[in-house]
């Protein structure tokens, strides 16, 4: 009994499975039908008789043929094709073999999508003609009155474009023959090949009328300003060389002669109505005229340059020369007193050899100026070399002359070091003393010995003749960094003393109750009696903070107040 009802539940089972499928799959050719009739509606055969309006000729009549025919294959033969699969369909659903339904409706989908495909083809190809016929009759209309006023206005300003005009007049024949060409072409109903007429003929009028705008101009630059430019430079380089300018150098004529070569260059360019590369060509040639400019104001500025600075130049050379004499007899007056380098006492002589160098650049450089026969540009060149040289050598004069005059500053500085060191270490002796110490760590008195050695050696650097003042700061360097480290040793040792004397103190409550206690304060006192004082807290330290934690802490603040009272 139980198998029957586990059977018929599963029948019911099933059952329900194959209903809720079914009923998946007549949801999905439902979905398919639609979406064949969706297709079935597109209106082609409304755009198809648009077409007919046109001129049924040549390309046209081509084009609609092909439509036609597709849309015939597939109103005819494509869609009761998938009428059938949908049937197909249908009945392996009522069957429940939903399997083949399954495949039978992908293919059914894959067919609506390429017939989708090829009627947005169609569309699209008619919307191109019959888009195409409907523009270009439009702008042709207004493609005929651009070029009408282009042409009225060449006529009007023909005085404007000199030898281009007649350029013009033979590129607006030929726009007007695609005029006719574009009727012929429509005539015979093809319009797309009519539509590439008509976008020529923009891109025509585009360039035409850049051309119209930019040549006036163009011819203007090439005719009248360039070589107005060309004449100013002519006449003012005769003026400069009446005035002595020299000016052969700059080979003005042949560079003049180049830009007018160029000019009539983009002259021929233009007569062709073209004008590609004359534009950047007049800015390249009104850089290289600039530069010419630019070259002959270099003359004059130079030229008013060697006016006013030559005898100034002149003055500084001599007092520099006379300035390193008196130098040279301040570093041998010097010397006697302290010591100077091979390399600094040079120093003098290379200058007096240099200024010499340069005393006959500028004679040669004077001669020049006199015969008044090289460029001023060149002449002005050398006399701001000559100028920055002695800028840098008097520079090089007043730093050795301030290294002389600080010697004897460099030396009472450091005589006055020596005296504060010694007066330091007289303060650390007094500083042990006043805090009664019982004895001094060896490694204490390697230091002190340390300090007193290297203030000796700067005493004895100080007494040489001639004193090295190099050699002085290097001593007076290591006396005081030996004698702060001092300093710095003698306040931890004493603060050490008194901080294990104290911790020693407070410990001895402890002895009696504590063994662990008084063992490691008899260590530290022992420490102590050897001036091992650092060993000696620590062993202090830790006894006391064993048995009342943060008492270190306590007497090292009583320890610091103290401290300071010493100082």
């Amino acid at each position: 009994m139980e198998y029957v009802i586990a059977a018929i539940i599963l029948i019911m089972i099933l059952l329900v499975i194959g209903i809720f499928t079914r009923k998946k799959h007549y949801k999905e050719i439902d979905k398919l039908e639609a979406m064949k009739l969706e297709l079935m509606n597109r209106p082609v055969l409304d755009e198809l008789m648009k077409v007919k309006e046109l001129n049924m000729t040549g390309e046209t009549e081509v084009l609609f043929e092909g439509w036609r025919k597709a849309w015939d294959d597939i109103i005819v033969e494509k869609l009761p094709n998938v009428d059938e699969l949908l049937f197909d369909a249908e009945e392996y659903t009522v069957k429940y073999r939903f399997n083949k339904a399954k495949a039978t409706q992908l293919l059914i989908a894959n067919v609506l999508e390429e017939i989708s495909k090829q009627i947005d083809e169609i569309m699209e190809e008619l919307h191109d003609l019959i888009g195409s016929e409907e523009k270009n009759r439009i702008e042709i209309d207004e493609l005929k009155t651009t070029f009408q006023e282009i042409k009225k206005h060449l006529l009007s300003y023909r005085h404007q474009y000199g030898a281009a005009a007649e350029q013009f007049e033979k590129d607006l024949e030929t726009v007007f023959a695609l005029f006719d060409d574009f009727d012929e072409l429509t005539s015979q109903g093809n319009y797309l090949k009519a539509r590439e007429i008509v976008l020529s003929l923009h891109k025509s009028a585009q360039i035409l009328q850049e051309k119209l705008d930019k040549i006036p101009e163009l011819l203007t630059e090439c005719e009248h300003i360039l070589p107005h430019l060309c004449t100013e430079i002519e006449e003012g380089s005769k003026e400069m060389e009446q005035l002595g300018f020299q000016l052969d150098h700059l080979s003005l004529e042949k560079e003049l002669a180049q830009v007018r070569n160029k000019i009539d260059a983009y002259m021929g360019i233009l007569a062709k109505a073209e004008i590609g590369e004359v534009e950047e060509g007049i800015q390249e040639i009104k850089e290289e005229i600039d530069l010419l400019y630019d070259l002959l104001e270099q003359e004059v500025h130079s030229k008013h340059y060697i006016t006013k600075n030559k005898e100034v130049i002149e003055s500084r050379l001599a007092g520099l020369k006379l300035a390193n004499a008196e130098i040279q007899t301040e570093a041998h007056f010097v010397q006697k007193s302290y010591h100077l380098s091979t390399k600094e006492m040079e120093i003098p002589p290379n200058i007096e050899k240099a200024l010499s160098q340069l005393s006959k650049r500028f004679e040669v450089v004077a001669i020049k100026i006199k015969e008044d026969k090289s460029a001023y540009s060149y002449l002005g060149g050398e006399l701001k070399e000559i100028e920055e040289t002695l800028i840098k050598m008097q520079e090089e004069q007043v730093k050795f002359s301030e290294h002389l005059q600080n010697l004897r500053k460099d030396e009472i500085l450091a005589r006055e070091a020596t005296a504060s060191l010694n007066r330091q270490l007289i303060e650390i002796s007094r500083l042990i003393e006043k805090s009664h110490v019982p004895g001094l760590p060896n490694e204490y008195e390697s230091l002190f010995q340390l300090a007193e050695d290297h203030v000796e050696d700067l005493v004895k650097s100080l007494e040489e003749v001639p004193l090295n003042i190099k050699q002085v700061q290097t001593h007076l360097q290591q006396a005081q960094d030996s004698a702060e480290h001092l300093y710095v040793k003698t306040e931890e040792l004493i603060e050490n003393i008194m901080l294990v004397e104290k911790v020693i103190q407070y410990g001895n409550r402890y002895r009696r109750s504590h063994h662990s206690v008084a063992e490691r304060l008899n260590a530290a006192e022992q420490s102590f009696r050897s001036y091992d004082y650092r060993l000696a807290l620590e062993q202090a330290a830790t006894a006391v903070e064993e048995v009342e934690p943060g008492a270190l802490s306590r007497i090292e603040a009583i320890v610091n107040e103290e401290m300071e009272k010493i100082k």
